[in-house]
Order: C-alpha cells, then structure tokens, then sequence
C-alpha cells in the first residue's frame, strides 16, 4: 500500500521528505509532481528498482529514461557536455525540458539507451522535488507518469494513489501540477532536435 505524503508546495515538511527518501533507500518507486506531469522515481544504482520501474510504466529497456538532477553540476557528472551543449542547458534550466546526451561511465549501462549510449537528463523545477534531490543526495531516475496504453500524463495525486497504489511506494501531494510534459531535446547531434515538444518553450533554445 503506497504511503501518501501531504507536502506544502513552498515550504514541504522535511520530516515527510526524509521518510519518502528511505522509501526510495529500500528500493521503492515514488510517484513526484514535477514542473510538467507527475513523474515516477526511484534510486539509479538499484537494479531491481529500475526493472520495477519499467514494468509499472509498461515500457521496454529501448524506453529512454530520464535522471532528475539537481542543477547543471550535477547533470554533467552523468553527460558528456561540450562548451555548445552547456550554454543551450544553461539557458533553459531549471524548467520543463529534457535533454538527450551521451551517458558518462557514472551512469550505469542498464539505465541508458541499449544502442545509443544516451541518458535523458533533466533539472526541474519544484521545490518539493528539488528539496527531494537535496535530501536524496543524487540524481533520481524517472519516467514520465502515463498509465500503461495511455498517451496522457497524470496529475492529481489521489487519482494516482487511486491507480497505483499497490504498485508504488508513495506519493507525493504538493497539490495539482501541469498536465502536460517535458520538451525533449536532443543535442547528441552538431544541430539540436525536438524530439517531443511539450510544456518547455523552444524559443529559450533558439530552435
């Protein structure tokens, strides 16, 4: 039965955050509200958290995942990011966009995409998921919360509690966040593509 935490959007209680760490600390998924669509979280290095992960979200190991860092020093311990690639991440973070680029030796190959070698990386911005971050201590791995054979996102934490209660951990309630997600950008080529345009504006990248 997944725990629901009740968080202040602004000042979230630290109490509630460091019990949903140790949920993520014994292998659990969270279900987080992020500066898009409610999200689904869970430690990097746990194997057998990631195939959970997987298996809730109803993808394959060809899905790209996402890391959710806390800023762009962060970011670049898990990408190769050259002097072009930072000013376009300087420029459009924190915010509703993810980026593809080539996985560092830090991430593990499991969570990368099995041909390409790429990672999702993105820095958002929420303050409950950021003071999340902060107490969590490293980068979280996460997928965009949209129920198996469906194309939209959630958003409403007790819908989400509703549907998936058996299969997560917890979920966290800062109340209701956008319905709609990131903007992926791929910049593993020298000419930056849109791969899905969501709620992050292209104009900040110059595309």
């Amino acid at each position: 039965m997944a725990q629901y935490f009740e968080l202040h959007p602004e000042n979230p209680q630290a109490r509630l955050l460091k019990q949903a760490v140790s949920l993520l600390e014994k292998g659990g998924i969270l279900a987080v509200p992020t500066d898009s669509s409610y999200a689904l979280v869970c430690h990097l290095d746990d194997k057998a958290a990631v195939d959970n992960l997987r298996r809730v979200r109803g993808v394959d190991d060809k899905h790209q995942l996402t890391l959710l860092c806390r800023d762009l020093s962060e970011l670049a311990s898990y990408a190769r990011v050259d002097n072009r690639q930072y000013r376009l991440l300087k420029a459009a973070t924190p915010g509703p966009f993810t980026f593809i680029l080539e996985a560092s030796k830090e991430v593990p190959r499991r969570v990368s995409h099995p041909s390409r070698k790429t990672i999702g990386l993105r820095v958002p911005e929420h303050k409950v998921l950021q003071e999340l971050l902060a107490l969590h201590g490293s980068a979280l791995l996460a997928t965009t919360l949209i129920p198996p054979g469906e194309s939209a996102p959630m958003n409403d934490a007790a819908d989400i509690r509703d549907r998936f209660e058996k299969l997560i951990a917890g979920v966290l309630d800062s109340g209701a966040c956008p319905l709609e997600p990131t903007t992926v950008v791929d910049l593993t080529e020298e000419v930056p593509e849109i791969i899905r345009q969501g709620r992050g504006d292209a104009a900040l990248l110059g595309l």
